[in-house]
């Protein structure tokens, strides 16, 4: 009887070739991740420079505020040390015009003293304003820093802000029959801000 036939087994083809890893997501690349940390540092710079321009628009802002304010504290001074017999009475409604608060309300006194010189000593007098400046500096040992006197501000409702400011100027008096003098004036005004409108708001002698 002849041998039986052998078969020899088919080879599994699935043997024959690996099997195929499973990918969890796509890889990120090296461009990637410097494309998302340049576009980090452009949000960062925008975010910068939006910044530093709005410090700097306000900075501008403030600047020109306060030149306003000098200016109307040196228009109202002018009028005030120019004050003569022949102008009082217009000059002393110009600057009762230009006041407010309590400078406004009791203006007649605060006048009275160079009223009454201009009168007795039948006066022309030239001035003009040497310095001006807005005032930083604390003289109330006991405030808090960051705050102002109490007489320098005026309430929310009446004025936006007040600022105080130093006005240094000299004025010559031709008194009649005698020599000419000059007169140094020394004077702190609160400037304050009213609708938008600056107006004096005190007035104070520096000796």
């Amino acid at each position: 009887m002849p041998d039986a036939e052998q078969t020899k087994p088919a080879a599994d083809d699935g043997d024959d070739k690996a099997a195929p890893h499973d990918v969890d997501g796509p890889a990120i690349s090296g461009y990637g991740i410097g494309s998302a940390a340049l576009g980090a540092l452009c949000v960062a710079a925008i975010a910068l420079g939006g910044a530093i321009w709005v410090t700097h628009r306000g900075d501008v802002d403030e600047r020109g505020y306060r030149s306003r304010v000098m200016q109307a504290a040196v228009d109202w001074t002018g009028v005030l040390i120019n004050m003569n017999t022949g102008n009082i009475t217009a000059s002393l409604q110009r600057l009762h015009d230009g006041t407010v608060g309590e400078l406004n309300a009791d203006f007649d006194s605060a006048m009275q003293p160079y009223q009454q010189v201009v009168q007795r000593l039948q006066s022309t007098s030239h001035g003009q304003v040497e310095a001006v400046a807005v005032e930083a500096v604390h003289h109330d040992l006991d405030a808090q820093p960051g705050t102002r006197r109490p007489a320098e501000q005026l309430p929310a409702s009446v004025a936006r802000r007040t600022e105080s400011v130093m006005v240094v100027a000299t004025s010559v008096s031709e008194n009649a029959g005698g020599k000419p003098q000059t007169v140094h004036w020394n004077l702190r005004l609160g400037v304050s801000d009213v609708d938008g409108k600056l107006m004096i708001s005190r007035l104070e002698s520096i000796r």
